[in-house]
């Protein structure tokens, strides 16, 4: 389950912002998670509660927003919306596509005391 080794990157993030920062308690961490970025939500909400134990994260809730894979198909010249890679343009149904986004995943906000 590789959401474990990624909770474990944001909550170094956070600890590094707490140093930076000198807050002592994160109440909230805002998640961006694209939909092609191979990572499954509901693990990361469990993982992320794992291993926030006994850290400045501890019991903060993990709020995630989940954006919209997007590519550019280049049969016809459009900006799609896409589920997954490797499917066919939902609009001419040619598999000449670019991804430009949904492969993200970025720490948006932290609410701390």
């Amino acid at each position: 389950m590789h959401e474990m080794a990624v909770c474990q990157g944001i909550i170094e993030i956070v600890e590094e912002e707490a140093r930076r920062r000198a807050f002592p308690k994160v109440k909230a961490v805002s998640l961006e998670i694209g939909a092609l970025s191979h990572v499954a939500p509901e693990a990361m909400k469990f993982c992320f509660e794992a291993v926030a134990a006994r850290t400045i994260a501890q019991g903060a809730t993990l709020d995630i927003v989940e954006t919209p894979g997007t590519a550019w198909c280049m049969a016809c010249s459009t900006s799609v919306e896409i589920k997954q890679r490797y499917e066919p343009c939902p609009g001419c149904g040619s598999y000449q596509l670019q991804v430009t986004g949904g492969e993200e995943m970025r720490v948006r906000a932290l609410e701390v005391d």
